[in-house]
C-alpha cells in the first residue's frame, strides 16, 4: 500500500518524520463553486482522485479515498477488495447509517467519509474526464457528489459495502458496533463526534485499544456470534475484539439480537426522516436491569496451539436488583481460531457458531467460537 495525506499547504514547522507522506493539492480557483453554505475545498478534495492517479505509482490495483477523520483496517479493505476484479469498473463503498442524509446526497453515493474504493481501470478513465465534471457540478455542496456524479455519467453505480462506516451518529455507537454485519471491518468515522468506544478512556486511547484486537485478527474484528447459555437462559453475543453481551433470563430470537440497538443519537436534528434509520433497530430498554450486561475486551494472546484467547471484563451496570449468577460474573473467556477468509467465504458470508464450554469458576464464563456445521441453527435447544 502507498498513499499520502493531501493538504492544501504545508508548514515548515511539521516534522515529516512524525507524520505519514503529505502531498500538496493543486490550486483550484478555476473551478466555480456556488453552493450556498459549503466549502469551496470541497472541489479541492474531490479533485484528490485526480492528483492520486498523477502520482504514477506502477502496478496500482485499487485508489481508496477518506477523510482526514476516517480510520481504516488496511489488512481487511485489501481482503475485501480481493474478491473483485480489479480490471473492471468498479465503485465500491456505503452510504449514511441515516435516510435523511441519503436522501439529500444520494443513496447511489458512496460518502467519503466512509471510505471508498476504485477500481484503477475505472481511475486511469476518471482521472482523464474529471475536470469536464468539476466545471457542470459546481453547484453540488461535498467532494463526494462530485465523484459520484462523475462516475453516473460514466454510466457506473455504486457497489454497496455495508462495512465502511459513515457514522453520522452522536453519543454511544455501541448499538452499531455490537451488531456488526458478516464482512470484515473496513472503516470507521467521526471519532471526535461520539463517545469513547470503551469506557473510561479518551478518544485515542479507546481507538488504540481497539487496534490490539487488530493486530491480532483483523478480519474477525466485530464479527458477531451468538449461543445460549440453557440453564441460566441467557442470550449471549460476542462481538469478537470488543465486546461480549448477555441477556438475562431472556431467550431470543437470533434475529432480535443482530437488530440493532438504539444506545446513539441522531446526527441532526429535524424532520421524521432525521431520525430514521438504515437498518433495523430495536430500542434500548429503559430498565438498566433488563438490558444484557456487556463486557469489554480487556487483552488478548495466541496459545501454543494457534488458538486465540481473549478476555472481556465486565463493564458497570446501573442495577441493584439481583440478578442470580449474571451478578456474580466477572470474567468471559473466549477462544478461537484467527480468522482468514477465503474467496468463497467473502462472496458468501455466513456467520460463526458459539458454544458455552465448561468453567472451573463461578466468576468466569468461557466461549468458544468456531465455524457452523452444514445444517447447524442458531436457537436455543
Amino acid at each position: 500500500m502507498k498513499g499520502c495525506v493531501f493538504m492544501d499547504s504545508i508548514s515548515n514547522e511539521d516534522d515529516p518524520s512524525s507524520l505519514p507522506p503529505l502531498c500538496l493539492s493543486r490550486d483550484t480557483l478555476r473551478f466555480q463553486y456556488t453552493c450556498k453554505g459549503g466549502l469551496r475545498s470541497a472541489i479541492r478534495v474531490a479533485r484528490v482522485v485526480v492528483e492520486t492517479v498523477a502520482l504514477n505509482h506502477s502496478n496500482v490495483r485499487w485508489y481508496v479515498f477518506g477523510d482526514d477523520d476516517t480510520i481504516f483496517l488496511p489488512e481487511n479493505l485489501v481482503k475485501t477488495l480481493s474478491k473483485y476484479d480489479h480490471e473492471l469498473w468498479y465503485y465500491i463503498g456505503a452510504h449514511s447509517e441515516i435516510y435523511e442524509q441519503n436522501r439529500l446526497f444520494g443513496f447511489g453515493m458512496a460518502f467519503d467519509g466512509a471510505g471508498f474504493a476504485i477500481s484503477s481501470s475505472l481511475a486511469n478513465v476518471l482521472a482523464k474526464v474529471f475536470d469536464s465534471c468539476l466545471e457542470r457540478y459546481h453547484h453540488l455542496y461535498g467532494s463526494d457528489g462530485r465523484v459520484y456524479s462523475c462516475l453516473a455519467e460514466l454510466g457506473v453505480g455504486l457497489i454497496h459495502v455495508p462495512a465502511f462506516h459513515q457514522v453520522d451518529l452522536t453519543g454511544n455507537i455501541f448499538g452499531l458496533l455490537a451488531a456488526h454485519p458478516v464482512t470484515p471491518l473496513l472503516s470507521l468515522h467521526h471519532p471526535d463526534f461520539t463517545d469513547p468506544i470503551f469506557p473510561n478512556m479518551t478518544t485515542t486511547q479507546a481507538l488504540q485499544h481497539l487496534f490490539k484486537a487488530v493486530n491480532v485478527g483483523s478480519q474477525r474484528m466485530l464479527q458477531q456470534t451468538i449461543c445460549y447459555e440453557k440453564w441460566f437462559s441467557w442470550t449471549i453475543s460476542v462481538s469478537w475484539g470488543y465486546a461480549v453481551q448477555v441477556f438475562p433470563s431472556h431467550n431470543m430470537f437470533l434475529p432480535d439480537v443482530v437488530n440493532v440497538q438504539e444506545t446513539f443519537k441522531q446526527w441532526k436534528q429535524g424532520n421524521v426522516w432525521a431520525k430514521t434509520y438504515t437498518f433495523n433497530t430495536r430500542p434500548l430498554h429503559h430498565d438498566p436491569c433488563k438490558r444484557s450486561t456487556i463486557f469489554y475486551s480487556d487483552n488478548m494472546s495466541f496459545g501454543e496451539d494457534g488458538m486465540i484467547k481473549s478476555y472481556y471484563n465486565k463493564s458497570f451496570q446501573n442495577c441493584s436488583k439481583e440478578l442470580g449468577s449474571l451478578n456474580k460474573l466477572e470474567v468471559i473467556k473466549v477462544f478461537t481460531n484467527k480468522l482468514d477468509l477465503d474467496i468463497k467465504q467473502l462472496q458468501a458470508p455466513r456467520r460463526q457458531c458459539c458454544d458455552v464450554l465448561p468453567s472451573s469458576a463461578s466468576d468466569q464464563l468461557e466461549i468458544g467460537v468456531r465455524e457452523c456445521k452444514d445444517k447447524e441453527l442458531i436457537f436455543m435447544h
